[in-house]
């Protein structure tokens, strides 16, 4: 093509090699990393504001929420160019992922309930933090030939039945029956999450990792829009919570301004101490 260009004229540079490192329109899990990235990022900003429109014991759930978005766009933005690059299921980015956010929403059940007043013990969030690691543990030795398929799955299924009965029937569950309608919806909101959102997770491990039914394009573009519901739908049922809890209290700003006043009447003592003593 050289001869054929006037001597001041360059051959137009090869960008196809460049291109495959960006989005291509019809790639479409690509295109759902990206949504979800983004989502996760302005999810995470919102919480982390509507946390100073909250009564106290409500700011730290959704400080805590903010950290379970916060968390989940960094991962899918690696996540987004594994896939870009690679195009193979980014399970370690995945299960890293899983291993931080997870446990911080297993937090929320105790915070939600303690934020209703609520006397729950330690114990509620062992038990729960317990069985997230087996869920995760065996979840993950599983499709990382740990352990062969079919027992990971069994065991990652116990530890997911574990966190069930925990919040349905177990110190979690029993508490959720004596708080209020808002705080109940949340909560009940919360558990269908988990029980119906989080099960998208062993049927995609099952159909498509130990039986190869579904191929990794559809099951991540399902794992990737099923995060709107089970995680910023999750933070978002405890935002609920909060801002009607919030409302239901008619001095909730005299307060929130008293709380202020006193701090401020603090700071200017001790610097007014301060300055006397020098």
């Amino acid at each position: 093509m050289q001869e054929f260009l006037a001597p001041n004229e360059t051959a137009p540079p090869d960008t196809s090699e460049a291109e495959k490192e960006f989005l291509n329109q019809h790639d479409f899990v690509a295109i759902s990393f990206w949504i979800i990235s983004i989502a996760m990022i302005a999810s995470t900003v919102f919480f982390l504001m509507e946390a100073g429109t909250v009564s106290n014991h409500w700011r730290t759930s959704l400080h805590v929420g903010g950290l379970v978005t916060l968390v989940a766009a960094v991962h899918y933005m690696y996540m987004r160019e594994y896939w870009v690059k690679v195009h193979k299921s980014p399970i370690v980015y995945r299960y890293i992922d899983w291993s931080i956010t997870v446990p911080l929403q297993m937090i929320e059940f105790n915070l939600i309930l303690r934020a209703a007043q609520k006397p729950v013990t330690q114990g509620m969030f062992w038990r729960l933090l317990a069985g997230t690691v087996a869920m995760l543990a065996f979840g993950y030795m599983g499709e990382t030939g740990g352990l062969t398929p079919g027992v990971g799955f069994m065991l990652g299924m116990g530890g997911w039945g574990f966190i069930l009965y925990e919040i349905f029937f177990g110190e979690a569950g029993g508490a959720a029956g004596e708080v209020s309608k808002a705080v109940a919806f949340s909560f009940n909101a919360m558990r269908l999450i988990v029980t119906i959102g989080w099960s998208i997770y062993p049927l995609g491990y099952f159909f498509g990792y130990m039986l190869g039914k579904v191929d990794a394009t559809f099951l991540n573009v399902v794992y990737n829009l099923a995060d709107f519901v089970n995680k910023i739908g999750f933070v978002l049922a405890c935002w609920s919570a909060a801002k009607a809890e919030t409302a239901a209290q008619p001095n909730f700003i005299e307060v929130e301004r008293a709380e202020k006043g006193e701090h401020t009447d603090r700071l200017l003592s001790q610097l007014t101490d301060g300055s006397e003593s020098d």
